[in-house]
């Protein structure tokens, strides 16, 4: 069927996801989300950042949220591909997008400003405004979403005003802008408590803003093979 919200397009030329983009299998998903853009409109502001590190989560496996069982707070995972899922950590909001099978989900670990025609430097300012740093000075560009709740603050999108909805292209979408990472790093997710399949290699990053995401896959002391693999964008090992 097609997409009617494509039909609505926020401007001329604009590469919003399709519904279907997100209905396949959630380690796909987050890699092929790295690159793409989520635009959020705030006060007429397109504020927006590149996706550049990603989590996949599954019913199956006991990390997830969805593990835990259905309930109304948890629809959105357990909804068809697309739908939104946010939720409290660390005393923030986290951004989350369904995959395919019910409960299996993408988290957007991190992200880095993108500056356009639709989102220029007051878009850029706006974000710092809305996410200073601990002396409520502006946070450099590099590390003004390095984090999932970080990400969150900078777009100003809340558990409140998000969860359990579907992307309207007039205030909040993930567009194509034609970026893909070269290079894809794989590695175990963060902040897995033990025994909960912290081992399960569901992290995906882009290499080239690797220092700049939540934890740097590449730091020194990390070895390939042993800690993390470099995958090319077809998702095959380098």
């Amino acid at each position: 069927m097609p997409d009617n919200r494509l039909l609505d397009l926020p401007w001329p030329g604009a590469k919003p996801l399709s519904d279907a983009f997100f209905d396949r299998d959630a380690q796909t998903l987050a890699r092929e989300l790295l690159g793409m853009v989520i635009r959020h409109r705030v006060a007429g502001l397109w504020l927006s950042a590149r996706i550049i590190e990603t989590e996949a989560y599954y019913r199956a496996e006991k990390g997830s949220h969805a593990s835990l069982g259905y309930t109304e707070k948890r629809r959105a995972l357990f909804a068809d591909g697309g739908h939104i899922y946010m939720y409290y950590a660390r005393g923030g909001d986290s951004l989350n997008f369904s995959a395919q099978g019910p409960g299996n989900a993408v988290l957007i670990k991190s992200g880095h400003p993108w500056l356009d025609d639709q989102s220029g430097t007051a878009s850029l300012a706006r974000m710092q405004a809305n996410n200073p740093d601990a002396r409520g000075e502006p946070r450099p560009p590099q590390r003004l979403c390095a984090g999932q709740t970080l990400l969150c603050r900078a777009l100003a999108l809340k558990v409140a005003d998000w969860d359990a909805q579907r992307f309207d292209l007039q205030r909040l979408f993930v567009e194509d802008v034609g970026e893909r990472p070269p290079r894809i790093v794989q590695t175990t997710r963060l902040g897995i408590p033990a025994g909960r399949d912290e081992h399960l290699p569901y992290r995906f990053v882009d290499a080239v803003f690797a220092r700049h995401c939540t934890r740097n896959p590449l730091r020194r002391g990390q070895v390939e093979g042993r800690d993390y693999r470099l995958l090319d964008n077809a998702g095959a090992c380098r």
